[in-house]
C-alpha cells in the first residue's frame, strides 16, 4: 500500500483502529465495580397506584446478575406497605440483600411485580476474550432494552 493511499484513507484507518481498540479493551479489560450489589427500588406510592387500577411496572420480569461482578440483589422498599419477595417480607423503608454463589435461574414470588413472579438469572463470570466481550455487549443490549421510560408527569 502506498503512502498516497494511506494519506487518502486515513479517516477510515483511524475509525477502524478506534473500533478495534474498543473491542480489544472490552474483551480483555478487568471488571471494576465499587459494589457487587445490584439495586432495585420499590418506589413510594406503588401499592396505592395498583389499588387505583394503574399498571405499574418498575421491576423487570428478569433480573440478570453476574458472579464476581454484580452478584448481590438489593431490594429497597420505599413504599408504605410491606412487599413479599420469595419467603421474605420486606417492610417499608427496609433493604433486603440476597447474595448468589452459583450461576442458575432462580424463580421468586414478588408482590411488587405486576405478574407476581420474578426470575433472577445469575450468569458465570466470563473468561477474558470473546466471552467477556460477548457478555459486555449482551449487558449493554439488555440495559438498553430495559431503560426506564419516564413520562412528562415523572420528570
Amino acid at each position: 500500500m502506498s503512502r498516497a493511499s494511506l494519506r487518502r484513507y486515513w479517516p477510515h484507518w483511524t475509525i477502524f483502529a478506534s473500533v478495534l481498540a474498543a473491542l480489544l479493551y472490552g474483551a480483555f479489560a478487568p471488571f471494576g465495580h465499587a459494589s457487587r450489589e445490584q439495586l432495585f427500588e420499590i418506589p413510594p406510592g406503588t401499592h396505592a397506584r395498583r389499588m387505583q387500577g394503574e399498571q405499574v411496572d418498575f421491576l423487570p420480569s428478569e433480573i440478570r446478575l453476574t458472579l464476581g461482578v454484580r452478584d448481590v440483589l438489593l431490594l429497597r422498599n420505599r413504599d408504605s406497605v410491606p412487599q413479599v419477595f420469595g419467603p421474605v417480607l420486606v417492610m417499608p423503608g427496609q433493604d433486603f440483600r440476597l447474595p448468589f454463589e452459583q450461576a442458575a435461574d432462580y424463580q421468586f414470588a414478588c408482590s411488587a411485580h405486576a405478574s407476581g413472579q420474578m426470575t433472577v438469572r445469575v450468569l458465570p463470570l466470563p473468561d477474558p476474550g470473546i466471552d467477556r466481550l460477548r457478555w459486555r455487549l449482551d449487558a449493554f443490549v439488555h440495559a438498553m432494552r430495559h431503560l426506564p421510560i419516564r413520562g412528562p408527569e415523572t420528570q
